[in-house]
């Protein structure tokens, strides 16, 4: 090796290029994560909710990642909509990376979901809902009371009726439990 050579850069890794073409938009309560989540997928663009990694977290503990090259546009967006974040922030290393809000356990004949602290479990082969726990939110008896015993077919979604952080969790694990089982 020439000695030049020794003070090269080498290229980025594919994980770190991937990496840095992401986002974080920071927000200060989940009730306007949520609403940017709605605007955003309506709006066609490609994004995750996420949880905060330590470093960036405020207030609220999700995070909307998105792709770092249309960070003008969805800021447009949200701000049109009157929800502006806190804080955009490009991912650019480990110590920024997303957490990952699914926890999947799978015991045999049943399968279970966390998202945050809601979890859902089905019976694997009649993909029926047999659990619902966690949460603290006055919301979530009532639609444990409407999910269990239905299958994933025809269980209401969880978004649909309940209205809190934990409702939204839930409705989050039930959509990855139905991706999950539909494989």
């Amino acid at each position: 090796m020439s000695f030049l050579n020794l003070f090269r850069k080498s290229p980025p890794s594919p994980a770190t290029s991937s990496r840095v073409s992401r986002g974080l938009l920071v927000f200060d309560h989940t009730s306007e994560v949520i609403r940017a989540e709605k605007i955003l997928k309506a709006d066609g663009w490609d994004i995750k909710v996420m949880g905060p990694p330590p470093e960036i977290q405020k207030g609220c503990d999700l995070v909307v990642e998105f792709p770092l090259i249309e960070k003008l546009n969805i800021l447009r967006s949200l701000g049109e909509a009157g929800i502006p974040p806190l804080e955009s922030v490009p991912v650019t290393g480990p110590l920024l990376s997303p957490v990952d809000l699914f926890h999947t356990k799978d015991f045999g004949e049943y399968l279970m979901v966390r998202a945050a602290n809601m979890k859902i479990t089905v019976e694997k082969s009649t993909r029926t809902i047999v659990n619902v726990s966690g949460g603290g939110c006055p919301d979530v008896p009532y639609i444990a009371t409407r999910l269990i015993g239905h299958t994933l077919d025809d269980a209401p979604a969880p978004r649909s009726i309940g209205h809190t952080l934990c409702g939204y969790a839930l409705d989050l694990a039930y959509e990855e439990i139905i991706r999950q089982c539909s494989r």
